[in-house]
């Protein structure tokens, strides 16, 4: 117990060394995102209305909860209030994955994978948002309200962890997560709309963004650049973005694999029949690794997500999840490269710069397709014991003795 809880300590003094500007990295600030544009945000937002016209403003209302965070510790700066809050849940996630029967190994992998990431793990709010995914993962078995709450609460607050709904089987305690998962976020969101004006206008911002340059379908256009392509990249929506010829092609296919995703989803919820303790966790470890491939965007603090919930694949036992997780360890540390220390060189489509997209591009869609093959081949039973997979399975819902 001990030894895991001195080498979070130690590294994540070094991420607090970090965003406190004690120690500086290569690259952008990338702690101007909580000085400025959360700290201008959180004033917008305590003068009565959610940011109105502001393109940068790309989240459902629950994201004004993160934002407003910092207040509970007004003896802070905003800054050092939102660095302390994030450490906190930081450690509330290590807590839970340290909790007696679970294998360590998901706890290594949480202890590992945010350093990986940087100090850009601390300067964003998503590591809030997986430590509401990673608990209603793990409190699924036993609390299902509980959970769903959480699930509702965070789908809020970033969208994503509603694809942790995909996993769980049909019957009592998942009818039970759901409600409390719409429950919650039909009430919050009621709240929200209610006490600040404009909360729904980040619908209009994702509608109108363009193709991130570190998307998996940005590749076309950092090697197109090479070869006389007219475009360029510019700030737009708030990221780095190429602009030009075809860019809109290629954002609508991006979208529509992110379709393609959605059905591969469908049918496998068609087609599983076998369910371990561990599936819940597996199905939203491969639906948030399909929709991060597929996605016009994939920023750095996507990789805490993917962090989060393969520790809770393996705090809950997956064997099958093991090498996707590894991947997704390999590929925290590449974007750790790519952003922000060598963030100049994929903007300007260099060699290095688009062998670092290539290597985390590459390594992420190795992830999520090994993590569906692993999901498909654990749940899914094969066309010659199918039959009596079903079987087993209805045996198992259905009443006994007359």
């Amino acid at each position: 117990m001990h030894l895991p809880l001195v080498v979070w300590a130690l590294t994540r003094t070094a991420l607090l060394l970090c965003v406190f500007g004690v120690v500086t990295l290569r690259g952008p600030d990338v702690t101007s995102d909580v000085s400025v544009i959360y700290q201008n945000w959180a004033e917008t937002l305590r003068a009565g209305t959610f940011p109105q016209a502001d393109v940068t403003w790309q989240y459902p209302p629950g994201a004004a909860l993160p934002v407003l965070a910092p207040d509970l510790l007004p003896f802070l700066s905003y800054p050092a209030a939102f660095f302390a809050l994030v450490c906190a849940a930081d450690a509330a996630v290590l807590g839970l994955l340290l909790r007696p029967a679970r294998p360590r190994a998901g706890a290594w992998t949480w202890i590992a994978g945010v350093p990986l990431l940087g100090p850009t793990v601390y300067a964003r709010y998503d590591l809030l948002v997986t430590a509401l995914a990673v608990g209603a993962l793990l409190a699924a078995a036993r609390r299902p309200r509980l959970a769903g709450a959480l699930v509702g609460l965070g789908a809020l607050v970033k969208v994503w962890p509603a694809l942790l709904l995909t996993g769980y089987r049909t019957g009592r305690p998942a009818r039970r997560l759901w409600l409390a998962a719409g429950a919650t976020a039909a009430g919050a969101a009621a709240l929200l709309t209610l006490a600040l004006p404009h909360g729904w206008d980040f619908l209009f911002a994702q509608r109108d963004r363009g193709l991130e340059v570190e998307s998996v379908g940005a590749l076309v256009f950092h090697v197109a650049r090479h070869f006389g392509w007219s475009g360029h990249v510019s700030l737009h929506y708030g990221s780095m973005e190429f602009l030009g010829p075809g860019v809109g092609v290629v954002a609508t296919a991006s979208l529509l694999t992110t379709l393609a995703a959605f059905g591969w989803l469908l049918l496998w919820r068609t087609r599983a029949v076998r369910w371990g303790p561990s599936t819940p966790a597996d199905a939203a470890f491969a639906a948030v690794l399909l929709f991060t491939v597929t996605s016009r965007v994939i920023s750095p603090q996507y990789l805490v997500w993917l962090t989060g919930l393969a520790a809770a694949c393996l705090a809950l036992g997956s064997a099958r999840q093991r090498t996707p997780a590894l991947l997704v360890l390999a590929a925290t540390a590449v974007t750790l490269l790519e952003f922000p220390l060598f963030f100049d060189a994929v903007v300007a489509s260099t060699p290095w710069g688009i062998a670092l997209l290539v290597l985390r591009n590459g390594l992420l869609l190795t992830a999520a397709g090994l993590a569906c093959a692993e999901l498909w081949r654990s749940t899914v039973p094969r066309s010659r014991d199918g039959d009596q997979g079903r079987a087993t399975a209805l045996t198992g819902i259905m009443p006994t003795g007359s």
